[in-house]
């Protein structure tokens, strides 16, 4: 029987190595705030790679949109159906992209209610500008001898098997 840590009190959570099982319960609540704080890291480096560019009408969640957008055309509802984004940030997102320029946005002949987007040259230049920061950071990963190739393949096995349990998880509410 486990134990339902989203049930936890603040002082049941301090307490955590204490129940039974707790190493795999620590390390799991360990990691998922791990990825939290991780996330919220990638963020104030676009954020701030963005303010050194001297970007200001982009922010670093918009960044990160033009980023996954790349050279594909796709509709708002594909981006949301990749799981990146929640349903209203896109679409307001969105909104803004194209009123600053950085997305094309063209509504689909089949079903007016659909809009395509795909990138402008100020849009592509976020990317590019977000493609250097991925490629400094995992040369100079690299280069430390912090992380290199065979480690990110391993993390990235792990970070899988997570998201296709949590995934499973809520297939199974549906």
């Amino acid at each position: 029987m486990g134990t339902d840590v989203s049930q936890m009190s603040v002082g049941e959570n301090e307490n955590i190595n204490t129940i039974q099982g707790s190493t795999v319960l620590k390390n799991y609540v360990d990691s998922v705030s791990l990825l939290e704080r991780l996330h919220r890291l990638l963020l104030d480096m676009l954020k701030w790679e963005l303010d050194s560019a001297g970007h200001t009408q982009v922010n670093n969640i918009q960044a990160l949109l033009l980023y996954n957008i790349g050279d594909s055309e796709m509709s708002a509802g594909e981006l949301r159906s990749r799981g990146h984004y929640l349903g209203s940030n896109v679409s307001y997102n969105l909104k803004k992209l194209v009123q600053c320029g950085y997305i094309h946005h063209e509504r689909s002949v089949e079903d007016r209610r659909s809009v395509r987007v795909r990138l402008t040259p100020a849009g592509h230049s976020i990317r590019k500008l977000v493609c250097e920061m991925y490629t400094r950071q995992s040369k100079l990963l690299k280069e430390a001898g912090v992380l290199g190739s065979e480690e990110f393949t391993a993390l990235n096995i792990s970070l899988m098997a997570l998201e296709n349990f949590w995934q499973s998880q809520l297939n199974r509410r549906s």
